[in-house]
């Protein structure tokens, strides 16, 4: 038993030594969400308290990002949110995609699948309430609306 411990041990400080590249692609102020979409103070604190790290370019790195396997965990979350959607390039979405990322976003809100749990545990400021999901939700739906209206794309669920 003793062995084995001084094994994992051992294991644990040479996995040390591979870290994760914590560097954020850079990010411009004419590309993100919040900017371009005028979004409401109260509601823009929400979106970065619960979203930003995980869908933008602009990921805050804990502590424990220090801390191997920890930070493999943390940038495979990382990369994976920035895929699916990424607020910083926002902007880069054709109208549609926009309208169908902002759809998804309130599908996971009314679902409470965003924010994820093992984020919430580390991000109380993430944790929130009915309100705040709910202003949340009618902000999304209501930019997916305008977006749809502005470009003459067919309501969500519907064939043009």
């Amino acid at each position: 038993m003793k062995k084995v411990l001084v094994v994992l041990l051992v294991i644990f400080v040479i996995i040390q030594f591979f870290r994760i590249d914590k560097t954020n692609p850079p990010s411009t102020p004419k590309m993100d969400f919040l900017a371009i979409k005028n979004t409401p103070e109260s509601t823009a604190k929400l979106i970065r308290a619960g979203c930003y790290d995980c869908h933008s370019n602009e990921s805050k790195y804990p502590w424990y990002s220090n801390v191997q396997p920890l930070a493999w965990f943390l940038q495979d979350h990382i990369e994976e949110g920035r895929s699916h959607l990424n607020f910083s390039t926002f902007a880069t979405y054709e109208t549609k995609r926009q309208a169908h990322k902002l759809d998804e976003a309130v599908e996971m809100l009314e679902k409470r699948e965003m924010p994820l749990e093992s984020y919430i545990l580390g991000h109380p400021e993430a944790k929130f309430t009915d309100v705040q999901y709910a202003e949340m939700i009618s902000y999304f739906k209501k930019l997916a609306a305008e977006t749809r209206m502005a470009n003459n794309l067919p309501a969500e669920g519907s064939e043009k």
